[in-house]
């Protein structure tokens, strides 16, 4: 119920999730790549893949890549799209470069575009200010439909799922395209959650997941398979959307996806692995979806090596037993505004939010008035009641935690 994505937004919370790395000690500093950004993830860096392919396993991602194809300044997809996910340890790759709103937009399996974009489309309006959802303009594959990629990515996991046997383990990433803009989802949910086409899609992307863990359920691996359900950030829902459908996409939190409040970061975290872990247990400890890499390590009993998941804890204790493992998480924001965490302080570097809600730009502040923001979330889990000032001993010492965490280049 503590659990958070290593930046509001998306391609950095990839990085951090498959490398165990906070993806702004690498040159993506802020925002997103966006679908001619090149390879993100470092030769020779170990990840999830790399490390349980080496381990013996199959291993597969279907779905939004989202970490760069290529190198040099831009991609070419007329060429081999590598380095890319076999090049990070991934067997087989079926899914599209960027996000669902992202020119161009192509398949790509493994290194290959599947059907060249010679089309060109126009850039749309978002759903809620009267289009249909939005989209950046420009190439196409004639073929393609942006409705068809998350049954489709559906799909190809399944199939995968169901080509596997007992007698080789599988890893498989399934990054979903939804419910990222623009919101498509097929006749048969429209209308479904009550809360607009954003709420649709998402009612589908948990069809989408059950479809995957009855594939596990039918082929008789359920007892044995550890599944993680999780975001990349916050839900992107508006103050508009909360009093126009009554419903509250991130809880009582403030803010939402690209903000450094709790509204851009804390996220759901669901986990099934019926041999290990008791059915119905709430653990309510601190945690990081960076840790999912030294977590994974600590499974297949290979512990990290110094220069690996630099940012990584292994969450196992806290499932298990129910013992903490962190001490501290720093959380950064989709315009590049760092906070850090440590018990119920949290300590944010600057005024506004840094991400999708105003005030996000550089905000001076006045004469005698705090230069940060201080939340006793304990007390003030919605982040209201800014204690910058009253606690200055607080903000130099988790000022001074997170220097050390950026000038030694981990928090492992």
């Amino acid at each position: 119920t503590d659990m958070h994505s290593p930046s509001a937004v998306c391609t950095p919370t990839r990085y951090g999730l498959l490398t165990g790395r906070y993806c702004w000690r690498t040159r993506l500093k802020e925002s997103v790549l966006f679908g001619y950004g090149t390879a993100l993830i470092e030769p020779d860096r170990a990840t999830l893949a790399s490390l349980l392919q080496g381990h013996g396993y199959r291993t597969a991602v279907f779905g939004k890549w989202h970490l760069g194809l290529g190198d040099g300044e831009k991609t070419d997809y007329s060429k081999p799209l590598s380095p890319g996910p076999l090049s990070v340890g991934f067997d087989r790759f079926y899914g599209i470069p960027a996000s669902l709103d992202m020119a161009p937009y192509v398949y790509v399996e493994n290194t290959q575009v599947v059907e060249a974009a010679t089309e060109e489309i126009e850039s749309a309006n978002y759903i809620r200010f009267g289009g249909k959802g939005y989209i950046v303009g420009g190439k196409i594959a004639p073929s393609f439909r942006h409705i068809d990629v998350l049954p489709v990515t559906t799909d190809k996991t399944v199939e995968f799922i169901d080509q596997q046997s007992a007698e080789k383990p599988f890893f498989v990433y399934v990054p979903f395209s939804a419910p990222h803009t623009p919101w498509v989802p097929t006749k048969q949910y429209s209308g479904k959650s009550r809360a607009g086409s954003y709420g649709d899609f998402t009612v589908m992307v948990d069809d989408c997941v059950g479809r995957i863990l009855g594939a596990l359920d039918r082929n008789g691996f359920t007892d044995n398979t550890l599944v993680m359900f999780t975001s990349d950030n916050g839900s992107h829902w508006l103050a508009q959307d909360i009093k126009q459908y009554e419903h509250r996409g991130n809880l009582d939190y403030r803010g939402q996806k690209a903000d450094i409040h709790e509204g851009g970061h804390r996220v759901p975290f669901l986990v099934r692995w019926p041999r290990q872990i008791k059915p119905g247990t709430v653990r309510s400890g601190l945690g990081c979806l960076t840790d999912v890499f030294a977590t994974v390590a600590s499974v297949i009993g290979k512990p990290l090596a110094w220069d690996a998941g630099e940012d990584s804890f292994s969450l196992l204790p806290l499932w298990q037993q129910g013992k903490a493992v962190r001490n501290a998480i720093v959380h950064h924001s989709g315009r590049g505004m760092f906070s850090i965490r440590r018990g119920d302080w949290k300590l944010i570097l600057g005024l506004g939010t840094g991400g999708f809600t105003e005030p996000w730009g550089k905000i001076e502040p006045k004469e005698g008035e705090p230069a940060g923001q201080l939340y006793h979330l304990g007390n003030d889990l919605a982040e209201q009641d800014n204690v910058y000032l009253q606690h200055p001993e607080v903000v130099a010492s988790l000022s001074r935690l997170l220097d050390e965490f950026m000038r030694t280049g981990r928090s492992r």
